[in-house]
């Protein structure tokens, strides 16, 4: 398994290069102390993980990491950090990096995320999942409150798979209200197809998966 350590701390990167070399097996580490380094090396190295710090000194470890799975959009990315809001967390994840952790979890915590992101999995260590999923459901239940009750009640069953003209029926209104509202109600969810508006309802809870359409 070939690593390369990304970070601009020079102790920080001799510390984890031991680490890892010491807890996995066929394990080779290099370290880069800048974005611009691996990008350079990357090429001749071709890892199978680059672990990414976010807070370099030159270019971040975001934007390293985007231009990085520019030019190579299978390469696997691990991001290793000392911060952890929910905002960076959700910025880094967002540039296609498959894992999240914070440098102050376990050894063991590490070299797990290590080897489930080498797998082709995806990674984010426990509490930082958490914080993410809560943040997101915030997100949601924000953007339903804009919505009025009625609004809210035609939102789910269309989301539960429901048509305009079994809507129709059961609220005893017509077709063309429907339409109006369900116009009124993607504007407010931000969401533009019903696929979207399946999968904010099924985040916010109001929806089980199974239930809803495809």
């Amino acid at each position: 398994m070939k690593i390369v350590i990304v970070d601009d701390h020079a102790i920080v990167r001799q510390g984890y290069t031991s680490l890892l070399s010491s807890m996995l097996e066929d394990c080779s580490v290099t370290e880069a102390e800048s974005g611009e380094e691996l990008l350079s090396l990357f090429p001749r190295l071709l890892p199978d993980l680059v672990i990414m710090d976010v807070g370099l000194k030159s270019i971040s470890g975001i934007e390293a990491t985007k231009r990085l799975l520019q030019r190579y959009p299978d390469c696997n990315v691990l991001f290793f950090s000392m911060y952890d809001e929910t905002p960076l967390v959700q910025k880094a994840l967002e540039t296609g990096a498959k894992g999240y952790i914070s440098k102050n979890c376990r050894p063991e915590v590490l070299v797990d995320a290590v080897k489930r992101v080498v797998a082709g999995h995806c990674y984010v260590e426990h509490e930082l999942a958490m914080k993410l999923a809560m943040n997101k459901v915030a997100r949601v239940d924000d953007k339903l409150k804009e919505l009025t009750q009625r609004e809210l009640e035609i939102f789910i069953k269309l989301a539960k798979g429901a048509c305009t003209q079994e809507i129709s029926e059961q609220l005893c209104i017509s077709g063309k209200t429907v339409a109006n509202h369900t116009t009124a109600i993607k504007s407010k969810l931000d969401v533009t197809s019903l696929t979207e508006l399946v999968h904010l309802a099924i985040e916010a809870g109001l929806v089980k998966v199974g239930n809803q359409l495809h």
